[in-house]
């Protein structure tokens, strides 16, 4: 089926205005948007993706989807939904082959699949999308969909591919095999990086760089008395003074030595606020780099003490105190993501076999995700208590979340400013640059500012919608002038 998602404006163009540092993005793209909007008048731009929680893209449309529509562009969010299990399974193993990892095999059978399931989401989306109307669609879940609505309905289609691979092997080209029928039938097609393009595209491609919405729940900037309240609310920290408001429900949640979960204070408080955290938040997803970054902070921490003439008395100390958080959201609740379970239990085995010393030291934690405004205040409350937050992607996208903990001012092990570790996988590698980071305090200090001042200049929504806009009154007017001079338009094979 087709779900059409409720998106609220929370806050306006003028409210983003009013912070001085947001004033002149905002002018920016008032300035250009008009030229753009007329363009689309009498249209309604939707967007197409497989989820409306967990992940970067649906984190992503909710701002962009408003703001659009504040700038006059009528605008609606479409969540393809399957009840055939293996649909999301063959499309995860897609998701992995695009970066290069898995079986490079993809049978007759999974092909059938994924033309079954595309042929029902676009009759079922041609009931509520107009003629003209321009269709973006997001990722490879719901590519064919939109494929076959262009051959039914012959609109204007984009195809928004978030993630990608600088290089090719097997699993790329089996993927890009599989998808390139589909694909071909798009009149344009954007990627976030130019190295991320298959050749077939190239002619067909523009870029658009992930951004982030600086006044939303996980990126605005919390006060001392927010920080401690989310804290106490999540159950992240204990707290012994009474306040307003209760406890999230449900709280965030902890593995315990017996293998339940329990509220994050349990066996015994973290110390988010005291003591130096590297902290990890992602999807449970094996090319997040979970398992190594385990294994890298773990092996800082036995190796830190080995030759008492390499760190002072106050580092080793610092050392000793470190902690690592592994947080990500409640496997149960990610829809087209079949294999976080199947990670998240391999991670959880991962710390039952670590030394009691070492284990107290690490905690695996879950956040809920019933309320996406809550899961993202505990995300930023996680940044901001951190010392260093770490994105140990094995392949990555882009890398919002490295931006986010940019632009909240915070170090991190694998980005633009702060510590790039080479080889992800590199247990020792991993463990020095955690042991370095730890004990460079005037070097952390100096990326945390130069990190926002990056973040700002190119990674703010604002610009991405300018893009957006851009992009979508091109192909429009590019399709008006194709139909007014007869040219025939592309659509998905018969075949594919």
């Amino acid at each position: 089926m087709i779900t059409i998602v409720d998106v609220e404006t929370e806050r306006t163009l003028d409210d983003y205005a009013a912070y001085a540092p947001l004033k002149r993005p905002v002018e920016d793209l008032r300035a250009v948007a008009q030229q753009y909007a007329d363009r689309l008048e009498d249209r309604t731009i939707w967007m197409v993706n497989s989820t409306a929680q967990g992940g970067g893209v649906a984190e992503m449309l909710p701002k962009v989807v408003s703001i659009l529509r504040e700038l006059g562009v009528s605008t609606e969010w479409a969540v393809i939904v399957s009840e055939k299990d293996r649909f999301f399974q063959l499309t995860k193993h897609i998701h992995n082959l695009i970066h290069g990892t898995g079986d490079p095999h993809l049978s007759d059978d999974d092909r059938a699949l994924y033309r079954s399931v595309s042929e029902e989401m676009a009759d079922r989306l041609a009931r509520r999308v107009e003629p003209g109307d321009p269709v973006v669609v997001h990722d490879p879940q719901p590519l064919g969909t939109g494929a076959l609505l262009k051959k039914q309905m012959d609109v204007p289609a984009l195809w928004r591919c978030h993630i990608g691979l600088d290089e090719s092997n097997a699993a790329t080209e089996t993927a890009w095999d599989f998808l390139r029928p589909w694909a071909e039938a798009y009149d344009e097609t954007v990627f976030s990086l130019r190295e991320y393009v298959p050749d077939f595209l190239e002619d067909r491609t523009d870029l658009i760089q992930p951004a982030l919405n600086p006044l939303s729940p996980k990126n605005r900037a919390l006060s001392v008395t927010e920080l401690t309240d989310i804290l106490r609310r999540a159950r992240l920290a204990d707290c012994s003074h009474p306040t307003v408001d209760g406890d999230f429900a449900p709280p965030a949640r902890r593995l315990q030595r017996d293998g339940s979960f329990a509220p994050a204070t349990r066996p015994e408080d973290l110390g988010l606020m005291e003591r130096p955290i590297v902290t990890q938040i992602s999807r449970w997803d094996r090319l997040k780099g979970f398992a190594p970054l385990l294994r890298g902070f773990a092996r800082m921490k036995e190796s830190a003490f080995l030759d008492r003439n390499a760190v002072s008395e106050r580092d080793r100390h610092r050392l000793s105190l470190s902690r690592l958080v592994l947080a990500g959201p409640d496997p149960d609740s990610v829809s087209d993501d079949p294999e976080g379970q199947e990670v998240f239990n391999e991670i959880c085995s991962l710390w039952h076999d670590l030394p009691p010393e070492i284990q107290r030291d690490v905690a695996i934690i879950t956040l809920p995700m019933t309320s996406r405004r809550v899961n993202s205040l505990m995300v930023n409350t996680l940044q901001r208590c951190s010392a260093i937050v770490a994105q140990n992607s094995l392949q990555e996208g882009f890398g919002l979340t490295v931006a986010e903990a940019l632009w909240n001012r915070e170090q991190v092990t694998d980005g633009v400013h702060g510590r790039l570790t080479p080889q992800a996988e590199d247990v020792e590698a991993i463990a020095h640059t955690i042991h370095e980071m730890l004990n460079a305090e005037e070097e952390r200090r100096r990326w945390a500012r130069n990190a926002r001042r990056r973040v700002s200049e190119r990674y703010l929504v604002f610009t991405q919608v300018r893009r957006w806009l851009e992009i979508l009154a091109q192909t429009v007017d590019r399709q008006t002038a194709l139909s007014g001079n007869g040219h025939a338009t592309m659509g998905a094979p018969a075949d594919a």
